[in-house]
């Protein structure tokens, strides 16, 4: 299925290095150190929506920084566009389509320690989308994360095609209405 998808990744990653000079000044791609099946790092690609720093400082528990976020990033996020080229990572075995999403590989390590059942959710391999991103939506601190967690957990015990189904079908609608943050 991700193969299928790979014409897309090429089409909007030419369109965004004619964009990228005026909209987002910077690489392409953004590459990030994220925590995936096994609680094993893997690096994690996208197209990069935010301006670069030389180190994150936002915390586990932070607000996502939105200053950073380029005018064409904030399109590619709405529209979940900045998600396809971990079609990359599907097809290496680093993820799957759909699954709990990978968390930034140092926030993951502190979530480990403080959330009941975040090492549980890496039982399996991550997605590009998941249920807790359907029914969730982007989720920021402890708190949210918890209840993350637990969706991730459902779907875990609960897999099977007709979740898979649901979670893609309600993907394609959020990407519909872009209702991306």
């Amino acid at each position: 299925m991700s193969v299928l998808l790979l014409p897309f990744l090429i089409i909007f990653a030419l369109a965004l290095l004619l964009l990228n000079p005026f909209y987002n000044k910077g690489s392409l791609f953004f590459v990030q150190r994220r925590m995936g099946r096994n609680c094993r790092s893997f690096r994690a690609i996208k197209f990069r929506t935010m301006r670069a720093v030389p180190k994150i400082s936002r915390g586990a528990d932070s607000p996502l920084e939105t200053d950073r976020i380029t005018p064409l990033g904030g399109f590619l996020r709405k529209s979940r566009i900045d998600e396809l080229p971990q079609i990359i990572n599907v097809l290496f075995g680093k993820m799957s389509l759909i699954g709990p999403r990978p968390d930034y590989f140092d926030h993951a390590v502190e979530y480990l320690e403080k959330i009941p059942g975040y090492r549980e959710r890496h039982a399996v391999r991550p997605g590009i989308s998941g249920l807790a991103q359907t029914e969730l939506g982007y989720v920021e601190g402890m708190d949210a994360t918890r209840r993350k967690v637990q969706a991730d957990l459902y779907y875990i015990s609960n897999m099977s095609f007709a979740l898979e189904a649901w979670v893609f079908w309600r993907t394609l609608s959020v990407v519909a209405r872009r209702g991306g943050a």
